[in-house]
């Protein structure tokens, strides 16, 4: 009688702990589906900035080439 109560016991201890890893588990993916979301929205905003921060440069250089020649011409 004691020995049928103490397995019950640790069944249902046992039940918890693995109920309580199901919770993590999914906790986790949601949790690791979010930062990959992040990551991709990040990585997306950086070629943004970059292709942004090259045409910037292109256009600078472009507009010393004009003063340069400019100043030659004066």
């Amino acid at each position: 009688m004691i020995d049928k109560h103490i397995e019950n016991i640790d069944l249902i201890s046992l039940e918890a702990r693995v109920d309580q890893l199901i919770r993590t588990v999914n906790q986790l993916q949601q949790e690791n589906s979010a930062l990959r979301n992040q990551q991709d929205s990040l990585v997306t905003e950086r070629a943004a900035l970059i292709e942004k921060t090259e045409l910037a440069r292109a256009r600078i250089e472009s507009m010393i080439s004009r003063l340069r020649a400019m100043e030659t011409r004066s």
